[in-house]
């Protein structure tokens, strides 16, 4: 007897029940919202779709999916849900507690307000921020504080913040707003390193991993590094506790950055190889302590270069690491382009400080060239040459700069251009290393 819960199904011997499934899989005959099913018989039953069991030819089955096979129509009692479907996504579940809770207010769920609900977060730990364009509607205002608790419920955290836009008052401070829970500290841990922080103060990109990889990859025993823009840590701690530096001044101007990076320089025991100079990096008072510098300030670190400069070794110079967002949309000049035509054009000018950066760029460049030094496979795509056009008119500018403030011409050599990611469309945030030397 056919029950009102029991759904269609083939059953067919153990032995050829995975031949008869893929079969009906690829016809799109088989039922995969559940799953199969032995029966008492010591046959297998795979559910299909009722509206397609007119379509089901026994005789194929049995003589050419799977010769020798017994194959006939029956129904499964009771059927179990697959595993698939009946694990709902974190989104559904959201939509469902939500709706719970608008109807419990006496209000008419719609589809606008499924539309605003958040399709992915990200988690810190047990903290969830949404995206900024989420809850937009004006009903949500009126469900406060229950619509949070059920949100954190729902997703399985303690906390949840919103974010906004990166406000513009120089410190980049996220406009995160804590929805609900005590505060916004959380952790993070990369490469084994522990970060902590407040999302609601300190931005945290978790995109510079690459970047944070490799600096962890470099030989830095016995170098004093320079970090100009350290915020919390993200690349003074890879030197300190991979690349083996002896000791990193790490500069930052954010109060609420310098109070997670100390925190984070304890947390990581490096606290002891570590002088934090908290304010504007322009301003900073050393000079002629640097093996490396890092300049690690997108979408460009120009204005902390003379200090960079500054820095440097005086008797042996070293190595700057320059980030910067490189734009390679079409038919716009680049501003590095006219730099870097400027520089070359005033070569003849043997008393112009460009001029002489510019011959000791030419040079290194051949070097470079002769070495097969890495630059990427020599720049061959054209966002590529974008890239090698920029980094050129930097080393060009840096060369000068140089000149400028220590005195003597120096020699600025590309040693790499790493690519860390894409900004924006059309937009690369690179990193160049150049290699500056007193001549």
């Amino acid at each position: 007897m056919r029950r009102d819960d029991s759904i269609p199904a083939i059953a067919t011997q153990l032995r050829y029940s995975q031949l008869c499934r893929k079969h009906l899989e690829e016809k799109g005959i088989l039922d995969r919202r559940f799953r199969l099913q032995k029966l008492p018989d010591a046959t297998v039953a795979l559910p299909v779709l009722c509206a397609r069991v007119p379509e089901l030819t026994l005789r194929v089955l049995q003589d050419t999916v799977a010769p020798g096979s017994t194959c006939t129509i029956t129904y499964i009692q009771s059927p179990v849900p697959s595993k698939k479907s009946s694990v709902r996504s974190s989104q559904q579940q959201l939509e469902e507690a939500l709706k719970g809770l608008v109807e419990l207010r006496g209000e008419v769920w719609s589809e606008e307000l499924g539309h605003d609900l958040p399709q992915s977060w990200k988690r810190h730990g047990d903290l969830a921020i949404l995206g900024e364009a989420t809850f937009r509607q004006p009903i949500w205002k009126t469900l406060e504080p229950e619509l949070w608790e059920a949100v954190a419920s729902t997703l399985g955290v303690k906390r949840v913040a919103r974010m906004g836009r990166v406000s513009t008052d120089g410190f980049r401070t996220p406009t995160v707003t804590l929805l609900w829970g005590q505060d916004g500290w959380v952790q993070h841990v990369d490469n084994g390193i522990r970060y902590e922080f407040d999302v609601t103060k300190c931005m945290f990109s978790s995109g510079n991993i690459t970047e944070k990889l490799r600096i962890a990859s470099f030989n830095c025993s016995g170098e004093t590094v320079v970090d100009l823009y350290a915020g919390i840590g993200y690349f003074t701690l890879p030197y300190l506790v991979h690349a083996g530096a002896s000791f990193v001044h790490a500069c930052e101007w954010n109060p609420h950055a310098v109070n997670a990076l100390r925190r984070n320089l304890e947390l990581n025991g490096a606290a002891q190889r570590c002088q934090v100079h908290q304010g504007d990096n322009r301003q900073l008072s050393l000079c002629d302590v640097a093996d490396r510098v890092n300049l690690g300030l997108i979408p460009s670190s120009e204005e902390g270069w003379p200090t960079a400069c500054r820095l440097l070794k005086r008797e042996t110079g070293g190595v700057l690491h320059i980030h910067q967002n490189v734009s390679s949309r079409p038919q716009k000049p680049d501003p590095a382009l006219l730099l870097q035509n400027l520089c070359l054009q005033e070569v003849s000018d043997s008393s112009s400080p460009a001029g002489k950066a510019a011959r000791e760029l030419d040079t290194a460049d051949s070097r470079e060239s002769a070495s097969g030094l890495d630059c990427r496979d020599s720049m061959r795509t054209a966002v590529k040459a974008e890239w090698q056009a920029w980094s050129k008119a930097a080393a060009c500018r840096i060369a000068a700069l140089l000149l400028e403030i220590q005195g003597q011409p120096w020699r600025t050599h590309i040693l790499h251009i790493e690519h860390v990611k894409s900004y924006a469309p059309h937009v690369d945030h690179i990193v160049l290393d150049l290699d500056c030397r007193p001549t």
